[in-house]
């Protein structure tokens, strides 16, 4: 039976991209239920578990309503793969809602046809009027106020949804979000414990030391104090986990790092809410990079300001006449922050950083991987908007900004070291490696051009890109693109975090643009593996050649098509492409145990993706509905050979569909059987209202009725 029952007296709607499909959010949860499947399961997958987060709003009835792929109360899908008494491994699916403030005082009104929290596509839309936003934000401040009132028994005191991202710290699974702190959950059965504070986690025992730091708040804009990055970063070594809190009042950007309990001492308590210098306004940052010994802030030009109503402005706002900023500081000392400055762009993942050492040990040059866009239009088209267009005079603005510009031509500067027919006289026509394949002579896989657009301010594209920030110059002495495909959701083997790993894997699309992709309601119809070492070595010598412009340069060309249909040897990017109407999610790795007194290879090991086959769906584009079993859609956990990218291991039956979400992580058995004690765990019992029929009881419901 679906977790709540929905209105069905009224008539249907026009259903919105990201509230319809396979993005439509599921009814059902189910604790965890065996599976079936095909194929092996590998003997590293035993005992441990792949949970996947993502946004699924409880309250769905208003189907015309704005809606964004970011909204959505959080909901956990994982699979365990659990050892049984006769050693086999049983896979088990199981689904829960994170049970925050936001979910229980939702479920417990059953009048509302929407969420509680504005949609942040109503903050972005460009058509959205101020007296619509600032409506939406005050039903928001009346539903919060009223769930303070006599017969609530949640209060919202924190406004996040928790629906971005999960990850392992110290003993405890945290489901979190940029809207307020982790809530710790449950492995394997996702129950929900409650908010983590730095320091510990609702519904532990308080067997901790009270004296150690937290980044919990007090007073009535404490609550902003504890607005946590979605994607904090846990060191390999050291443990410690490096964090921001970014609000829209100064100091705009603090950073935590919260040590792991067996390494605290009196002299070793972590740093909480330092503040970072120089930010100068509120941004919407959502990730940041972090190595063994640096930590790097990106400072873009995307702000998320509220105050921006009053300047008749958005709340979330792109300027592209603004530079890109990237702090670099060692990791403990974020006042010693040294900016590095650039051409304006967007990033929302980074995939890893590291650092360059100097002769005597010192730390030389900082690297970043990132998933670099050109333009805010991600954050538009996952609300199914139209990004506005440049006006002349910030294309003017951007021009006088770049001056490398006049020249730039966004393909003619997308270089494969080797790749023929270059048409610059100054270049040397020989290549530095030999390319070798079936089509080494074939001019249109590299350097294709196109004509310049007149309007064009950089080429929409999101790649992923290399940027090397020397600390003896203080100069960015690289930043270019590796490849010409689209690229997001970015992971390496994670023994290799923070350091320089070779490979990254991700998602990316057929579609020639991400954000094209993304304006039909984004579907990943392949993932893909970056040989980063190769792709950055050609990189640097095509630069010290001259052949690779900074910022726009591209080192290989092709696209995703041409690297799937005709790969070269030892290819640098290899494509797993999914069959015709299969679409992926994110994927995350999983190394391969290496044999006794062996070390396996850095991409020995597995992937693991949820994937959907939307044969399944109706003539209308819709799933059929999820109470009826003998219909309801399905799909699968796919484990995917890391090091072929081609033969799928084995594939996992699942009892219901996961719609596409967005991050995941892999909790590996010591992880499980290292979570701390819990005492008390969230319960949707507490989204039963009280009725008692008094006065405040009534006014609630008059008031609900009317902000329906």
């Amino acid at each position: 039976m679906p977790l709540f029952a929905h209105n069905k007296k009224d008539p249907p709607q026009h259903k919105h991209a990201y509230l319809s499909g396979n993005f439509a959010p599921i009814d059902q949860t189910l604790p965890l239920t065996p599976c079936t499947y095909e194929g092996t399961i590998p003997s590293e997958l035993a005992g441990g578990e792949y949970v996947r987060n993502g946004g699924n709003p409880v309250k769905n009835e208003d189907l015309g309503r704005d809606a964004h792929w970011f909204d959505g109360d959080g909901m956990l899908s994982g699979v365990s793969f659990t050892r049984q008494s006769d050693g086999s491994v049983q896979p088990e699916f199981v689904n829960q809602y994170i049970l925050t403030d936001i979910f229980l005082s939702t479920a417990a009104s059953p009048r509302l046809r929407s969420p509680i929290l504005p949609s942040i596509a109503t903050l972005v839309n460009p058509l959205s009027s101020l007296v619509a936003i600032v409506l939406r934000i005050l039903r928001t401040v009346v539903l919060v106020i009223l769930s303070f009132l006599p017969g609530s028994t949640r209060a919202i005191k924190r406004i996040s949804v928790a629906n971005t991202s999960i990850l392992y710290h110290d003993g405890r699974a945290l489901a979190t979000c940029e809207s307020g702190p982790p809530m710790r959950i449950a492995l394997p059965g996702l129950e929900t414990i409650g908010w983590y504070d730095g320091n510990r986690a609702e519904g532990e025992p308080e067997s901790h030391n009270k004296n150690d730091l937290s980044f919990s708040g007090n007073g009535l804009l404490g609550f902003l104090r504890e607005w946590t990055t979605a994607h904090p970063k846990v060191d390999p070594i050291t443990k410690e986990m490096m964090l921001f809190h970014s609000t829209f009042l100064p100091p705009y950007v603090q950073y935590s790092i919260i040590s792991p309990t067996s390494a605290r001492s009196e002299t070793n308590k972590g740093i909480v809410q330092r503040p970072v210098p120089g930010i100068t306004g509120a941004k919407m940052m959502h990730d940041f990079g972090v190595s063994l010994k640096h930590t790097i802030i990106m400072d873009l030009p995307l702000s998320l300001d509220p105050f921006n109503l009053a300047k008749n402005k958005p709340v979330i706002e792109y300027d592209a006449t603004k530079p890109a900023r990237f702090g670099v500081f060692p990791r403990h000392h974020p006042e010693q922050v040294k900016y590095f400055e650039t051409t304006a762009c967007c990033i929302f993942h980074t995939a890893n950083a590291w650092d360059d050492f100097d002769a005597s040990g010192q730390v030389e040059t900082v690297h970043l991987l990132t998933c670099r866009l050109t333009s805010a239009c991600l954050v538009f088209s996952a609300g199914n908007i139209a990004a506005p267009r440049p006006t002349n005079d910030t294309v003017k603005a951007v021009k006088k900004s770049m001056p490398f510009f006049s020249k730039y031509n966004a393909d003619e500067q997308c270089l494969y070291e080797g790749a023929p027919g270059l048409e610059s006289p100054s270049l040397e026509r020989e290549p530095l490696i030999q390319i070798t394949g079936n089509h080494q002579d074939d001019a249109s896989y590299f350097g294709k051009q196109e004509d310049d657009d007149e309007e064009t301010i950089e080429d929409d594209q999101c790649r992923l890109y290399h940027y090397a920030f020397s600390l003896k110059s203080s100069q960015i002495t690289a930043q270019y693109a590796l490849s010409g495909i689209s690229f997001e959701f970015p992971s390496v083997h994670p023994e290799f975090d923070m350091q320089k790993a070779r490979y990254v894997y991700g998602c990316t699309t057929s579609i020639s643009s991400f954000n094209a992709a993304l304006g039909r309601s984004v579907k990943i119809d392949a993932l893909a593996k970056i040989d980063t070492k190769a792709l950055i070595e050609t990189g640097d010598r095509l630069t010290e050649l001259g052949k690779l412009e900074p910022v726009t340069g591209c080192v290989d060309t092709r696209t995703v098509q041409e690297i799937a249909d005709h790969p070269l040897q030892n290819d640098p990017i290899q494509i797993f492409r999914m069959p015709a109407g299969w679409y992926a999610q994110e994927p995350r790795f999983v190394p391969r145990k290496a044999s006794p007194g062996q070390t396996s290879a850095e991409d020995d090991g597995f992937l693991l993706a949820y994937a959907f086959d939307e044969s399944q769906l109706g003539p209308d584009g819709e799933v059929p509905s999820d109470e009826d079993a003998t219909v309801r859609a399905k799909s699968e956990l796919w484990i995917i050979d890391a090091k072929d990218m081609n033969t799928v291991v084995g594939r996992v039956a699942l009892p219901q569909r996961v719609p596409y979400g967005l991050h995941g992580t892999w909790f590996p058995e010591e992880n499980i059987l290292g979570q701390k004690a819990v005492e008390t765990v969230r319960s949707i019992s507490e989204a039963k209202l009280k009725k008692d029929g008094s006065t405040w009881m009534k006014i609630r419901a008059s008031i609900e009725g009317m902000l329906s």
